[in-house]
């Protein structure tokens, strides 16, 4: 059994991460924001909730618990990042070779994310209320 407080460390240390992702381009937020989501969900009740309530992510992130889906405007702009980042890396490549292999890594995480289940872009998830 792993102790609470390596969840811990893992969460806090996910959420800077993540929260570096923000400023830094092509480091991800979204997957060191799950992850934190998770670590809490197993450690810490108070920052788990923290995390779902969140305007920016709380919603993502529910609806990934909840469900293990993704919107679609969530997986356009994540294919879009994809997309436009890879395409300048191949662009700025020299070799051929590198090209390649630039290409055939990013096929990993495009098919990653358009086998994730679509939710309904319109549907709002909510903070559960004790009255539910």
């Amino acid at each position: 059994m792993i102790p609470k407080s390596v969840f811990l460390a893992l969460g806090l240390v996910s959420v800077g991460l993540g929260a570096l992702g923000l400023v830094l381009p092509f480091v991800p937020t979204t997957p060191f924001l799950l992850l934190a989501a998770a670590c809490f969900a197993r450690s810490s009740e108070k920052l788990h909730s923290r995390l779902l309530e969140n305007r920016t992510f709380g919603p993502h992130i529910r609806r990934w618990e909840e469900d293990r889906s993704m919107s679609s405007g969530a997986k356009f702009l994540a294919l879009f990042s994809i997309v436009a980042g890879g395409g300048i890396a191949v662009y700025r490549a020299k070799k051929v070779r590198t090209k390649v292999l630039i290409t055939s890594l990013l096929i990993i995480p495009v098919a990653v994310i358009l086998s994730i289940k679509t939710s309904d872009s319109k549907q709002i998830l909510k903070k559960p209320s004790p009255l539910d």
